[in-house]
Order: C-alpha cells, then structure tokens, then sequence
C-alpha cells in the first residue's frame, strides 16, 4: 500500500505472459510480492479497486470519491443510450443480484448480441460491463479474466459513496497522479499517458485535455503541489511532486559521491511494460538512451524483439531487454531471449550475472513455478552458465541430472511465439 500510495494508481492489464502487468509493477517494488497479496487487496480487504485513470487502473478504494468522474460521464451517457434500449434486461440484471448475489456473463444463456465498442458482443456481457462502467455495479471479484459484479453498496462503505467532489477536484487529482506515478513527466507526450484529464467546454465538447492540463498543472504549480525542473540534456521542462524535491538532493549527493542508488549494490529490475517508469517513451530515449516499444500488438514479422520483451533495470542503468514467459504445463519461466544495449556487456558488469539470477529466481517464486529455463544461443552461453551457478547455489535442494539438463535447455518443448 505504501507502493501505491506512491505512484498514485498501477495500469491494469489482464495479459499474464509473464505476470499481469500490475502484479508485475508492484513485485518490481516489493520483496515477496505474489499475485495472491494484491488480489487480497482487491477482493478481500477492498483497500484497492478497479477504476479508470490511465486505462483501467488499480487506485486506493479511500481515493474513490476522487475517481468517480468516469461512473458519473459513463451513467449520464448510457442511460440515454443502452440502458434505455435494452431496459428490460438492465432491470433483469439488477434484479437478481439484488435478490440472488454475484453475477457473471456467464451466470445466465447468453442473449442476442449487440454492437459493443469494436465488436458484437453477448448482450448480458454488454449491460453488465455498462452497468460497471457507470458505477452501478462493481468487480465482486475476478476469476481469471471472468468478472463477477456485485451492487456498489455491497462492496464500498455508504459515506464513502456519498462523498462527493467538484469535476475541477478530480481532474486535479487524476492530473496529480500522473506526475505522481512517473516520476518526471513534461507538460506534452504521448495521449496514452493523459488519458481521462479532459473535461467538457462550456459547448458541450470535449476537450482531450491540454487546454485542462495547462491550467491545472499552474494551479499546481501555484499550490506548491507541482516543481517544474530542467534536466540536463532532455529539452523542454519536467515536473515533480513537490514533496519528493529532496529525492533530487539524495540522488545529487549520490552521484557526487559515485555511490549506487541508496548506497546498495546495484539489482536487476524487469520492469512492466506499462510500468509508470516507461510511459514516456520520448522521454526514456532521450535521459536514459533507451528506445522501447512493447511489441506485443506488433505483428510478428515487423517485431525488433519479442512479444512480451520487458525492460532491464541494473542499478540506474537501462542495460537491455528480456523475453520471459511462464509455461504452466512445465511450471517453468523460460528465457526465450535476451538483448543487452550498445555499449553493455553483462559479463563485464561487476555482479550483473548474480543480480540477473537473482531476479530471475525472485521472479520464479513471484509466479509460483518450479525452475528456470534459460536460451540455448551460442551467444549467451558465458552468461547463462554463469547464471546458472549462481542459480544453483540459491536452490534449497541439489537438482537432479534430468533437471539440471531440463533447465541447461536440453529437452524443452518449443516456445510459442506470438
């Protein structure tokens, strides 16, 4: 909780190649993070909820008064469009879960579809998601990506729910925690990265966002809420949350002094692909001279590196790329590929290979797998093997001969790509 009371709100993202896109940002950040820990969160304790900020984000259940813009713009539309077309089953759904409980699509024979967004869809599933959307109902929980709703009043405390705050209130928030969460953003970049902090003109249209931006991000800055900074070598101003200035002095003194970040060896981080730290690519390319795309809407053939290619963090350092990709059926992580930056020789790096491994096996026991299946390239075989030693020696038992070569990438069945 102290994570996310930190970056302000994770992006969810339901792929779990190697982990869902949230668990992943929160076990970059906390020891022994598993993805039991934040569903507890989210289905149990309830201190976090599923709602819209950059995407469908993951943001403290006590921050909701300040996230309900999109329920009460998603209501106000619907209920003028699908909720009076389809009344008869909006009135059926509500119906039973007030009187029988917890509904699934998948609860009922699926009706007739309907057009949904970018394709027909079961009209069940539709008014369900609708209903969601406009804060009527909420995620009872998840099973897998199956999504069980419930009443809103069964799952959010009444005061909680009838806290009401100004549109102005809430883009402000939803504005804040966007720099919250990245650490350094600008005033421009990508539309992803400013997704939900428009507003309405006085016409009625809509305003995507840089006039409201513009003028929240001064009363920011006003309020002594915002720091504009300049960074040497990235053009055009950054800005920081104000109470974080003095991580600029600790991370000055450090440099000064040579010393690694918070005077620890250096590890190795996979970062998510929608981690905040990778939002602004434009950004990435210019302080770190790193040039990442997720690839994985990519086409194959058009594909620089993978599918679901992940960051690689050393210290304070974007050193390179890994493919990691959880393979049930064999309780296996297997490395399918590994790209180091120009300039970057992991072997040559003093204690890269024992921190890789390190992390690699952090992210075994983060998926509740079994081994370690690492490439078999020529190129990679100095690495490998000395990362396969250091491997074996945090394993709490000998493996056998047939697992030794198992995870040596002797017998393994061919990844699927793509």
């Amino acid at each position: 909780m102290a994570v996310v009371a930190r970056l302000g709100s994770i992006q969810f993202d339901p792929l779990e190649v190697a982990g869902r896109n949230q668990d992943l940002v929160l076990h970059a950040r906390v020891a022994g993070y598993t993805r039991s820990v934040g569903d507890a969160l989210l289905y149990e304790t309830r201190r976090l909820y599923e709602t819209y900020n950059k995407g469908l984000s993951l943001v403290p259940t006590a921050d909701l008064p300040f996230f309900r813009i999109t329920w009460d713009r998603e209501r106000r539309r619907l209920e003028g469009a699908a909720f009076d077309e389809h009344s008869p089953l909006v009135e059926e759904l509500l119906d039973r879960i007030r009187t029988q409980g917890p509904l699934s699509s998948t609860d009922l024979e699926p009706r007739a579809s309907i057009d949904w967004y970018w394709r027909p869809t079961n009209q069940v599933r539709a008014i369900l998601e609708g209903l969601a959307q406009a804060g009527i109902l909420g995620l009872r929980r998840r099973e897998g990506n199956r999504r069980v709703y419930d009443l809103v009043e069964r799952l959010f405390p009444a005061g909680l729910l009838a806290d009401s705050k100004t549109e102005h209130e809430q883009l402000t928030h939803k504005l804040l925690s966007r720099y919250r969460a990245h650490g350094m953003l600008g005033g421009a970049g990508s539309a992803e990265v400013w997704l939900g902090t428009g507003s309405f003109r006085d016409d009625g249209s809509y305003d995507k966002g840089s006039g409201t931006r513009t003028r929240l991000r001064s009363e920011l800055i006003d309020a002594g809420k915002l720091a504009p900074i300049e960074l040497e070598g990235v053009r055009g101003t950054r800005y920081i949350v104000a109470d974080e200035l003095p991580l600029l002095d600790v991370a000055e003194t450090e440099a000064a002094s040579g010393v690694t970040p918070g005077a620890s060896p250096p590890a190795v981080t996979m970062l998510a692909p929608l981690d905040p730290l990778v939002w602004d690519r434009q950004f990435l390319r210019s302080l770190y001279g790193f040039d990442y795309i997720w690839e994985v809407y990519v086409p194959l053939r058009k594909r620089r590196w993978g599918y679901y290619v992940l960051p690689i963090l050393f210290g304070d350092r974007l050193v390179g790329r890994i493919e990691p990709r959880v393979d049930r059926a064999a309780r296996a992580v297997r490395v399918l590929g590994l790209w180091w930056e120009d300039g970057f020789d992991p072997l040559a790096a003093p204690g890269f290979a024992d921190a890789l491994a390190d992390a690699l096996d952090a992210h075994r026991r983060f998926m509740v797998m079994d081994r370690i299946v690492l490439p078999r390239a020529a190129r990679h075989r100095p690495l490998t093997a000395a990362v396969r030693e250091r491997l074996d020696s945090l394993s709490d038992t000998p493996p056998s001969r047939r697992q030794q070569r198992l995870a040596a990438g002797a017998v393994v069945t061919p990844p699927v790509r793509g």
